[in-house]
């Protein structure tokens, strides 16, 4: 019995040095290695002048226009300019036939000759009763009646040189002037027509566009223009098809005041240089307006804002490298940059990339932000 227990203790004793040998050669695990510090992308803010603008629709109008109309009626004789080009006011533009307005100034200057005859006669009869009067030879009443008649030959000639007055004035009107410097249009009647002052259609028309007026467009939701914008000859600039700003300027008039009901479009009228005639009265052109100019803006790229519940935010790295989140007031969106109202300081770190890895309080590495274009560069 004893030989049978020794070789199972023996056996016993060599498991358990094996299992102690183990677990005493076993050197300790090494703790795990801290991940490394995100890598951010951002920005430093620096106050710079910023100048929000809009583009916008309009309409080319003429700053004078002017329909010629005959002042008296009559047969057109000839035309007297040439059509599509420049006139200056006062210049003639069409004859119509004088002869019936002649002979009416000739039968005025004989109804004026014979009123002045009348007024002789009537003048030199009270003369005459004069010194009868005075010897009372002649009766009060026969003085009177003299001295009626010539009052009111007075008045016939006054009212018979006004009469030639105005048969003078029709006569000159067959001759149809300019009123305004322009350029004119296509004649709209020909020579041989009859014409009248209450024709529906005119004769021709001028229009002034060495200055011409730009009539915007722009929806009364908008953001107000600044004070400063309706007093800066460069508030507007028109725009080329491509939509390249052009050389040509022009300066914002006044804004309406009435809102079209149908659009909700309010009006801003510009005016504008033109001396190459290149805007011509209905064309359709699209201006840029200065909205409003900040001096000293701070504005971060539009991709650095983060919103959460409705409300933007921006992630700001702090002297030690760690990051924060804060809320933030917005402006308006100009060059894919927004204009920061509140919450942000000059001089503070904005995480423009890598903000989704974030957490408050995290240590980063920051490198400085290349935008895509100038990276392309």
């Amino acid at each position: 019995m004893t030989l049978e227990v020794l070789p199972c203790r023996r056996a016993l004793f060599t498991l358990v040095s094996a299992l102690l040998a183990a677990c005493g050669g076993q050197e300790p695990t090494a703790p795990p290695a801290a991940p490394p510090a995100p890598v951010v992308a951002v920005t430093t803010v620096q106050p710079a002048r910023l100048q929000l603008t809009q583009d916008l629709p309009g309409r080319v109008a003429a700053v004078r226009i002017a329909e010629i109309r005959p002042q008296v009626s009559g047969i057109v004789q000839r035309r007297l300019f040439e059509q599509g080009t420049e006139v200056r006011a006062g210049q003639p533009l069409f004859q119509i036939d004088p002869a019936p307005f002649q002979a009416e100034v000739d039968t005025a200057a004989a109804g004026l000759q014979r009123a002045e005859a009348a007024l002789a006669r009537a003048r030199t009869q009270a003369e005459r009763l004069q010194p009868l009067m005075a010897a009372d030879a002649v009766s009060g009443q026969v003085a009177d009646d003299a001295v009626a008649q010539q009052a009111q030959a007075a008045a016939d000639v006054a009212q018979a040189r006004a009469s030639l007055a105005r048969k003078q004035l029709d006569r000159q009107f067959a001759r149809v002037v300019a009123p305004i410097a322009g350029r004119i249009d296509q004649a709209l009647v020909t020579e041989g027509a009859l014409v009248g002052s209450n024709d529906a259609t005119p004769m021709a028309r001028i229009q002034q566009i060495d200055q011409v007026y730009v009539d915007l467009r722009r929806p009364a939701a908008s953001q107000p223009l600044s004070p400063d914008a309706l007093q800066t000859p460069e508030a507007v600039t028109l725009l080329r098809s491509n939509g390249e700003p052009d050389t040509t300027q022009g300066r914002l008039l006044f804004a309406g005041v009435t809102v079209d009901a149908g659009t909700g479009d309010r009006l801003l009228r510009v005016l504008v240089d033109n001396p190459r005639r290149a805007l011509l009265p209905g064309m359709f052109v699209r201006a840029r307006v200065t909205q409003a100019t900040h001096a000293q803006a701070l504005t971060v790229p539009q991709q650095a804002v983060v919103r959460m519940a409705g409300q933007p935010h921006l992630w700001l790295i702090d002297p030690k490298g760690q990051a924060h989140r804060r809320a933030v007031e917005l402006g308006a969106l100009a060059d894919r940059r927004y204009h920061v109202l509140s919450g942000l300081a000059a001089g503070q770190q904005v995480v423009v990339e890598g903000m989704e890895r974030l957490s408050e309080g995290m240590a980063v590495t920051a490198r400085d932000w290349q935008p895509a274009d100038a990276a392309a560069r």
